[in-house]
């Protein structure tokens, strides 16, 4: 499954834009949840898609969600995202980007600061029957709001946050200026509706601006990219930073992982440059690796296995 993005913001300050041009989509519908697939711009795999002679690339993706509203009716449907994209309005009357970032920050330390209490009754109350996990976790949920009670973000607690709270404090959160000195979210999301050489052509043939976040964005998480190629389809796929080739094989079919024999490693610049898999093979740069190998950025699999 993709890791997921939450785009938040003051309203109007141009969130449908940078969904639509984060996923290419024929349009978000303002006012409504839209839900898409920001593809992550990699020119390594044109490059194992030629070796191969490839007839379908597939790049990796990132899932966004654009929820409107503002405050807890926005951050509400956010907790289970990895990563936040705040929207800054640098355009029109009395801009402020920078202080409507720091007024965003304080709304998610209000919002985990809400959960946590509202958490705390409700287990307080189940806690009565006398189960020794709950009365535990009411001690824990009890320290955590004197924490956040004395200024303090749950991001910097330094002990064990309950699974359940899916704070949001925690999570990567990146801004985008929209306007002067920033992106031009509605010119991209313009450009996003074109096809991609007409597009490339506004731009002198340059990339879109919005790579650049969608890179921020997998730096943030932490993501390694790999690659299968093959004939019939070449596809890059992310991995958190330290998965296995067991997680890698997850990530492209729980069959696939259920099955798993062994994995054939190569590194994308050798393939590249030996030009085939049998060349590569031949130049003793091929690795067999079993299901706990640690994945590398620019490793191309081929798992082998048998259900």
């Amino acid at each position: 499954m993709a890791l997921e993005v939450g785009i938040v913001g003051p309203p109007g300050s141009g969130k449908t834009s940078l969904f639509t041009a984060l996923t290419r989509a024929a349009g978000g519908e303002y006012g409504k949840t839209n839900v898409g697939i920001a593809p992550i711009a990699d020119e390594r795999l044109e490059a194992l898609a030629e070796v191969v002679h490839a007839r379908k690339v597939t790049e990796a993706a990132i899932r966004v969600q654009d929820v409107p509203g503002s405050g807890d009716a926005q951050l509400g449907n956010l907790r289970q995202v990895d990563a936040l994209l705040a929207v800054l309005r640098a355009f029109g009357p009395d801009p402020d980007p920078d202080g409507d970032l720091e007024t965003f920050r304080l709304e998610l330390l209000v919002a985990d600061r809400d959960h946590v209490e509202r958490r705390l009754e409700r287990v307080r109350k189940q806690a009565k029957s006398g189960d020794a996990a709950l009365r535990a976790e009411v001690e824990a949920l009890e320290r955590l709001l004197a924490h956040v009670d004395a200024g303090h973000s749950l991001a910097d607690y330094e002990g064990e946050l309950p699974p359940e709270l899916e704070p949001l404090t925690t999570k990567p959160l990146l801004a985008v200026v929209n306007g002067p000195g920033g992106v031009d979210l509605k010119l991209e999301a313009e450009l996003a509706e074109l096809p991609a050489e007409e597009a490339a052509a506004f731009r002198d043939g340059g990339s879109s601006a919005l790579d650049e976040v969608v890179r921020r964005l997998h730096d943030a998480l932490d993501l390694i990219t790999f690659f299968t190629a093959g004939e019939k389809e070449t596809r890059a796929w992310t991995l958190r930073s330290g998965q296995s080739a067991l997680d890698a094989a997850a990530a492209i079919h729980s069959d696939i992982a259920r099955g798993f024999i062994r994995c054939e490693v190569v590194d994308w610049n050798d393939l590249v440059d030996a030009g085939s898999h049998a060349e590569v093979a031949k130049r003793g740069q091929q690795r067999l690796e079993g299901k706990t190998y640690v994945v590398r950025d620019g490793d191309v699999l081929n798992i082998r296995f048998n259900v």
